[in-house]
C-alpha cells in the first residue's frame, strides 16, 4: 500500500579507535578516493566520511555521479579511485568485465519512490494518493504536472523511472502510460542533473520526480512509495519480466533489482585503504548509517565477479 513517508536524519555514531590499531589496518597515505552512485551523496559526504575518519583513520575524498557514467569512465582508465559503489548491477559489471576489479560486494538495497513537492498545486492530490484516494500515475499524467528524472544514457535511475513506469503499464494495463507520463524517453523537458531534481522540488519548480527512497529525506521533501511489483526491489525482477527492455544511447537495458555494490579496484592507488573501505561497508557500525539513511540491507543479494 501507497503511503507517505518523511523520516528524519541522524548523525553517524562514529566508532573511536587508537591510531593504527582499528580492526580494518591503517593506510599507507591515509587518503581514500570513492566514485559512488549521485544518490548517495548526503549520506557519503556525511556521517560515512566521518566515520570513516573515525573507524579507518582515512581521509576519504568523494566523487559523485551518475553509475554507468562513473563505471565509463573507470573502464577508460579516465578516473582512478580505489572504490567503485554504485547502485544496479550493470555498471559494476561493466567494471569487472573490463578487470578493473575482481569482485563486488552487495552494501544495501533501496527502491523507486515519487517524491513530490509540498509547494506544488498537486500536493494534495499526491497526499490523497497517499492514503489510496487517488491514482498516483493518473496524477502523473496532468498535462500541467512539471516532472523531473535523471538522463537514461549516464544514471542507471533514468532508466529505472522508465522501467517503473513500464511496469506499471503492465500491472494496471495501461499501455499508454510511459508515454503519457514522462513523454520520449529522452525528454528534454523533464531531464535534470540528480542534485538539480532535488533542488528544483524544494523551491517547487518541480511538482514531482523519480527518486530512490533515500533521497527525499534529507531536503525534507515528501514521496510516495510505490508497490513491490513495479518499485524494482524484486531480486528478480528480471526473470518476472522478461520482455521488458529499454534501448538507449545504443545499448539494450534490462530492468534491474536496486542494490548497492562496492568493490575494491584493482588498479587503486591505495589498495589496503580500497579493501579496509569494502570491508567496513559490511560492518554493524557502517550498515547502522545505512539504516539511518533509509536503505535497506542488501538482504540475500550474492557477491559479483568476473
Amino acid at each position: 500500500m501507497m503511503r507517505r513517508r518523511e523520516f528524519l536524519i541522524g548523525g553517524a555514531a562514529a566508532c573511536a579507535a587508537a591510531l593504527g590499531s582499528t580492526r580494518f589496518g591503517a593506510a599507507e597515505n591515509g587518503i581514500l578516493n570513492v566514485t559512488y552512485a549521485g544518490s548517495m551523496s548526503s549520506m557519503m559526504e556525511g556521517p560515512i566520511k566521518s566515520a570513516v575518519s573515525s573507524a579507518l583513520h582515512l581521509d576519504m575524498r568523494g566523487q559523485a555521479q551518475g553509475s554507468s557514467a562513473l563505471a565509463q569512465l573507470i573502464v577508460a582508465g579516465n578516473i582512478h579511485p580505489d572504490v567503485f559503489l554504485p547502485v544496479t548491477p550493470g555498471p559494476m559489471q561493466a567494471v569487472l568485465k573490463a578487470g578493473k576489479a575482481h569482485s563486488a560486494l552487495p552494501v544495501a538495497h533501496t527502491e523507486m519512490v515519487i517524491a513530490y513537492s509540498s509547494k506544488s498545486l498537486f500536493a494534495p492530490r499526491f497526499d490523497a494518493a497517499a492514503k489510496g484516494k487517488d491514482q498516483w500515475w493518473r496524477i502523473l499524467q496532468d498535462p500541467g504536472l512539471r516532472f523531473g528524472r535523471t538522463d537514461p544514457i549516464t544514471d542507471p535511475q533514468g532508466r529505472n523511472i522508465v522501467f517503473t513506469m513500464m511496469l506499471a503499464a503492465k500491472i494496471y494495463k495501461t499501455p499508454d502510460l510511459v508515454e503519457k507520463t514522462l513523454g520520449p524517453i529522452i525528454n528534454e523537458k523533464q531531464i535534470f542533473t540528480e542534485p538539480s531534481v532535488q533542488a528544483r522540488l524544494q523551491s517547487g519548480e518541480l511538482d514531482a520526480a523519480s527518486a530512490y527512497k533515500i533521497q527525499p529525506g534529507p531536503f525534507n521533501i515528501p514521496y510516495l512509495s510505490l508497490p513491490a511489483e513495479i518499485n524494482l526491489s524484486s531480486q528478480d525482477v528480471q526473470a518476472k519480466h522478461p520482455e521488458l527492455s529499454l534501448t538507449v544511447g545504443g545499448k539494450t537495458y534490462f530492468p534491474e533489482p536496486l542494490i548497492y555494490y562496492a568493490a575494491a579496484l584493482t588498479d587503486a592507488p591505495n589498495p589496503s585503504a580500497a579493501t579496509a573501505f569494502v570491508e567496513w561497508l559490511r560492518s554493524a557500525e557502517s550498515q547502522s548509517i545505512f539504516q539511518r539513511y533509509n536503505y535497506d540491507a542488501p538482504g540475500d543479494a550474492t557477491p559479483l565477479s568476473r
